[in-house]
């Protein structure tokens, strides 16, 4: 019976994976690649370098370098390092014995080809199976029958004149002897077809509805690609933009190998960086040091930290932040509106891939001196975990086991809980890449790539800290990124019953310097602060700044979906991060934020005496004058 429902799913994979193909025309009659298929097995990337490591001519001097070996510093040369794949691969393991050979298939083609597919431990590797996603996959990969997807890449087996042809965008007519023979037959190299592969993923699970029922699907654990697919970016016009417009930006009048750049033969177009540019800043910085100058030495620390650089310039084009901000903060009335819009700018769902652990999320604090007075998703550094309020905006996909309830177990996964994540623009309709909840609607027959938010923070009595002082707030709002969040390390090595990756992956994780919140967006400013406590100190009473006016002291549970359901606060943190990881001091935090500390009459406008009336008004007209209503910080579009 259980065979019987495995093949079954196995067919509703199939089945969806064609589907997942459709419009991917023109396709050879080539089957996936499978273990022993190969007459010319993928060469080591090793012997690319000797060739295809250069430096910049001197014209492109100032500019990222663009030989072809920078790969070696990304997340797809490394894919076969991560201690985070391996850690997961264990947990896959030994919730579904025998399902983990896709991992392999994707993460280290040449194991999986070589018959090491079922390594479900890193030392179950041979040397050669650390490039990961190497040169020989992508410039031999061509285009097939197999469905798009599950890494069912078919690779180009014919040689000629004995050598097996890489392809490339030019052709080399200067009588130079290649080590291998060449294609220009960019139909499929250069296309975002090749990249959705591997970034589609479909597990053997069947998909259900948010009432257990089957949904007649198998689940759809990634559908990077098919985001991409679904959106403006992938219809031809002058919007189109396809993934290696972003992950390996074009670059003129570039060198195809050293030769080339020695004798200053370049080429006018076609070039491209191979940086393979992603957002797992944290998961480089535990390669380099792993593998860098600090570790084996395996890899130069330079083409890490290359890539990191890469990545933050990536990252800060990923979305625009506009904040209108109020004119001034009065603490008798509290702030009626601080209004958010976030707006995706990238060609996926932001953030987008593997779904586990990683959240995108909006942090706003207001603070004076280092006094924090009203606060919402603030990233608390010491704790290592975001302030879990009733206002705070997190972008994420959730996915459960429908029965159990549990997260974080990719082959038990079959139910979306939620999917919150940001749409690119121009996302249609699609139950295999549509959000999951209410939060976003569809705008002109698509889904809406803005987000727009409101915060609210109630009156607070606070006694002035600087009576004989004109005192202001700066108000900062962040929009955040984690990937392998602390509380997804913390499964991974309380979870694993079957080798030592868990403990491995979080010895790694275990400096926080290591894997910090990545700072996407920010807007601030600085406006008057008026309506300080001028009562006794005899009631500490105080209104929240959440929105929760019981005063019943509860330790709810924030919100997180997105809604106006308001169902408690979490006010126990403390510290200031102000950032990206927080400075460890020991800030006083106003009633409702992340402390308990008013004082009076639990509201200021209910304190007696107003000893700064005149102050106030003096305020109120400067406020008139250095008013910052709009603040954006407006990136350039991309893909």
């Amino acid at each position: 019976m259980a065979s019987s429902r495995l093949s079954h799913l196995l067919l509703l994979v199939c089945a969806q994976l064609v589907t997942l193909a459709s419009g991917h025309a023109n396709a050879q009659d080539l089957p996936p690649t499978e273990p022993g298929d190969l007459s010319n097995p993928l060469a080591p990337a090793q012997d690319c370098a000797d060739c295809h490591v250069f430096l910049n001519p001197p014209q492109h001097i100032a500019e990222p370098d663009y030989a072809p070996w920078m790969w070696q510093g990304s997340m797809m040369a490394n894919a076969a390092r991560d201690p985070v794949f391996w850690a997961g691969v264990a947990i896959a393991h030994q919730d579904a014995p025998g399902e983990t050979q896709l991992c392999i298939r994707c993460h280290s083609p040449q194991a999986f080809l070589a018959g090491r597919g079922d390594a479900i431990a890193i030392d179950e590797l041979e040397p050669g199976d650390f490039e990961g996603i190497g040169c020989d996959l992508c410039h031999r990969m061509v285009e097939s029958n197999a469905p798009l997807g599950n890494a069912s890449y078919a690779i180009d087996d014919e040689g000629v004149d004995g050598k097996v042809a890489r392809r490339g965008p030019w052709a080399y007519t200067d009588d130079v002897e290649l080590p291998h023979a060449w294609s220009d037959d960019l139909s499929f190299l250069g296309s975002s077809e090749l990249c959705g592969t591997c970034h589609d993923v479909t597990t053997t699970r069947e998909r259900v509805d948010e009432e257990g029922e089957g949904m007649g699907m198998p689940f759809n654990e990634q559908r990077t690609y098919r985001e991409w697919l679904n959106s403006a970016y992938a219809q031809e016009g002058d919007s189109f933009r396809s993934c290696l417009d972003c992950h390996m930006p074009a670059v003129a009048d570039v060198a195809g190998c050293k030769a080339h750049a020695n004798d200053g033969l370049f080429h006018a177009e076609g070039g491209r960086r191979h940086d393979l540019t992603g957002a797992n800043l944290g998961g480089l910085e535990v390669l380099r040091r792993a593998y860098g100058i600090d570790g084996t030495g395996e890899v130069d620390d330079y083409y890490y930290e290359f890539t990191m650089d890469r990545a933050h310039e990536l990252l800060s084009t990923a979305a625009e932040l506009d904040v209108t901000f109020p004119d001034a903060v009065d603490l008798r009335e509290g702030v009626e509106s601080l209004a958010v819009t976030v707006t995706n700018t990238t060609g996926h769902k932001l953030p987008s891939g593997y779904a586990e652990g990683r959240v995108m999320w909006l942090e706003v604090i207001v603070q004076t001196g280092e006094q924090v007075i009203y606060s919402s998703g603030r990233w608390d550094e010491a704790e290592q975990h975001i302030e879990d309020d009733a206002q705070v905006r997190r972008y994420e996909a959730i996915a459960v086991d429908f029965d159990t309830g549990t997260e974080f177990h990719l082959l038990r996964n079959n139910h979306w809980e939620r999917d919150t994540r940001l749409p690119p623009r121009g996302l249609i309709e699609d139950v295999e890449t549509d959000p999951v909840g209410d939060r976003y609607a569809i705008e002109d027959g698509a889904w809406s790539h803005v987000d727009q938010v409101e915060y609210r923070f109630d009156a607070a009595a606070l006694p002035d800290p600087t009576p004989d002082d004109d005192d202001e707030a700066l108000i900062r709002v962040r929009l955040l990124y984690l990937l392998n969040t602390p509380e997804y390390i913390a499964f991974l090595e309380a979870n694993n019953e079957t080798n030592a990756a868990g403990a491995h992956v979080a010895e790694a994780y275990a400096d926080p310097t290591v894997n910090p919140p990545v700072l996407l967006a920010q807007a601030e400013t600085t406006v008057p602060l008026l309506g300080w406590d001028a009562g006794d100190d005899d009631d500490p009473s105080s209104t929240g700044a959440d929105g929760d006016d019981d005063d019943d002291d509860d330790d709810d549970t924030g919100d997180d979906d997105g809604d106006d359901d308001d169902n408690g606060d979490d006010d126990d943190d403390s510290g200031d991060d102000d950032d990206g990881g927080g400075d460890d001091d020991d800030d006083t935090t106003a009633p409702g934020a992340t402390g308990n500390h008013g004082t009076a009459n639990g509201c200021s406008c209910e304190a007696g005496g107003r000893p700064h009336e005149l102050t106030w008004l003096v305020l109120m007209g400067v406020a008139a004058w250095r008013r910052r209503a709009k603040f954006s910080t407006s990136r350039p579009p991309a893909a």
